[in-house]
Order: structure tokens, then sequence, then C-alpha cells
């Protein structure tokens, strides 16, 4: 019989994202004014576990599943997303550009959707990480994934308040110290500001 694996460190968080969004629109901006315009609002709400911190980071595409539960007024409040990805930097088609995917599978009336968000980091003229790192440009497709029709989009972002939220909820799994806990975290910090820093800097 073989022994049973030890579980590795992990990371685990949560962070929710809301801004406007509209149906029937299919680029995220347009959404995003006539969202705010209606005052309909799309927040996510994601549940992020990594159960192996350390494969993560070493991962290229950085993926780790997660859920969580979505707010749109008009599909529903507080609807299950049991499914969905993240990613954390991921490289895009430039070496200079990278990723933050946040995906979300949830069913409404029956029919299956898959919201699809995608944060932009890249190196543009001027100051403008934080923007990149808190904006996330999103579309409603209908179906099991990002290959379904889009029925809505919008932009979504994590403000202030969000985040200030979000850093409480940040913490190590899987360790067996407070000394291993802070080592975990650590790493996984310093690999998150080496890829802003990486991105961003200036050759």
């Amino acid at each position: 019989m073989q022994p049973e694996e030890k579980a590795k460190p992990g990371v685990s968080f949560n962070e929710t994202m809301k801004g406007g969004f509209a149906l029937g629109e299919t680029d995220p901006k347009k959404g995003e004014a006539k969202g705010d315009a209606a005052g309909t609002i799309l927040a996510i709400h994601c549940d992020i576990d990594i159960a192996d911190a350390y494969a993560f980071i070493a991962d290229p595409q950085h993926s780790a599943p997660m859920h969580g539960h979505v707010d749109f007024p008009p599909l529903g409040m507080n609807i299950p997303a049991p499914t969905g990805l993240f990613n954390l930097f991921s490289p895009g088609d430039n070496p200079r550009h990278k990723h933050m995917i946040y995906e979300l599978g949830f069913e409404h009336g029956g029919q299956q959707y898959y919201v699809a968000g995608k944060k932009e980091v890249r190196d543009d003229p001027g100051f403008d990480m934080w923007a990149d790192i808190t904006t996330c440009f999103t579309r409603l497709h209908e179906g099991t994934d990002k290959s379904g029709p889009v029925v809505g989009a919008g932009v979504i972002y994590i403000k202030k308040e969000q985040l200030l939220n979000l850093i409480p909820t940040i913490r190590a799994t899987n360790t067996s110290s407070n000394l291993e806990s802070l080592k975990v975290l650590a790493d996984f910090g310093k690999f998150c500001m080496g890829s802003i820093w990486e991105t961003h800097s200036k050759f």
C-alpha cells in the first residue's frame, strides 16, 4: 500500500471585482458605459485555492482552478459558480505583456453561462501599473467555456475597498508551522512583485 502523499504548501485568497456591465454588448468598454448608465453592475466573487504554491510559480501559465459566485441583477444575485480558471501573469503574445485571467462558469434558468475576464498587464508609455492590475475586461458567454457566443460585456475593477478586503484573506495552506507559512507567503509575494517589475521596468 502506497503511503499517502503529503499535501504541498499552498496559497488561498478571495477576490471581488465589480463594474458596469450590459447584456447585448460584445465590447467591454461599451458595455461598461451602458451598464454604468443603466445601473447594471456585475460582481464576481472569486475563491482561489492554489494547492501547490511552488508548482504554480514554476508553471509558465501560473494556472489554478477557482470557484465563487456571481451577482448580476438581470440574471440574479449570489449565483453559485462552481467551476472556473485563474491565471496569474500568464504570458501574452508579446513578451512584455502578461495576462491575469478570471473565469467562472454558472447556470441560470437552465442556461449555462461563462464569465471570462482578463487583466492586461503591459508596459505602455507612462506609469499605468495600478490600472493594469485592477482593471478586468470581461465578457459573458453562453455555454460552458469562452468559445460560446458573447451575450454581454463590461469592465470590472478591484477598487480600494475590495483590495483592503482581499489582503486579510491571503493565507498559506498545508503548512506545518508559522515559519513555513511566512516563507510560502514571502515567496509567493516575491513572485507576484517580480512579475509586475519584469513587465513594467525599462531596460
